[in-house]
């Protein structure tokens, strides 16, 4: 499996290239976004880890870039900053996870593995789901042909079950992919949140997509109504 590590920190750099090739993936380090960019357009690749906070073209731009070429390798994305913006950002541009720094070396190389095998189809513009439709590009919301306003948190919640729909996602998967890998906060806090998009998403329409798995998690489905 080949791998491209954009990461400019040398120390890190190193290390997950020597942690990766002791796992069994081909490595090739880059240490700056234009050879990031460079290096994903013209090689083919089997997921890519970038970082967001690099010298000569940021993350962001290496990742709406690539997705803007067509590039559609499942993209990790690493960051020291730890916030919704961040994430929704990343994922509204294209990106397929997110790791905030420090991270557990073994997540790194699961979630990676995970990625390779989800494979990297050619993604529509907008996101449908039944009848409703999420818009990346724009980060836009509409259900029955109405826009719902989200918050970011909202927002990025929505978009990893819409990603995932038709799958049950748990409460830990969630947690790690919305919120944060090592978020120590209250647990429950994802289930206010699904709460919150019931009653934006749902309850108004007449809809029952949100649907609880007991003792498993949460699954989005199509309901039209």
């Amino acid at each position: 499996m080949r791998v491209l590590l954009v990461e400019d920190e040398v120390r890190l750099a190193e290390t997950g290239r020597r942690g990766l090739s002791a796992e069994g993936f081909n490595v090739e380090v880059v240490s700056d976004g234009e050879d990031g960019l460079w290096s994903a357009t013209e090689n083919a690749y089997d997921v890519i880890v970038l970082d967001i906070m690099l010298p000569s073209l940021n993350g962001y731009k290496v990742v709406e870039q690539l997705r803007a070429r067509g590039v559609w390798t499942p993209i990790l994305m690493l960051t020291a900053k730890d916030g919704e913006y961040d994430q929704a950002d990343a994922f509204d541009l294209g990106a397929d996870d997110y790791l905030t720094k420090p991270f557990s070396f073994v997540i790194l190389v699961a979630r990676l593995r995970a990625l390779v095998r989800r494979g990297a189809p050619e993604r529509p513009v907008v996101l449908v789901v039944g009848d409703l439709e999420l818009d990346p590009s724009r980060r836009q919301v509409r259900r029955a042909g109405k826009e719902v306003p989200l918050t970011p948190r909202e927002y990025g919640l929505l978009l990893h079950l819409v990603r995932h729909h038709g799958d049950v996602v748990s409460k830990t998967e969630i947690l790690a992919s919305v919120w944060d890998v090592n978020y120590d906060g209250d647990p429950n806090v994802v289930e206010v949140y699904i709460g919150y998009l019931r009653r934006k998403i749902d309850a108004p329409f007449g809809r029952q997509s949100i649907q609880t798995v007991r003792g498993m998690g949460y699954r989005l489905v199509a309901d039209d109504g």
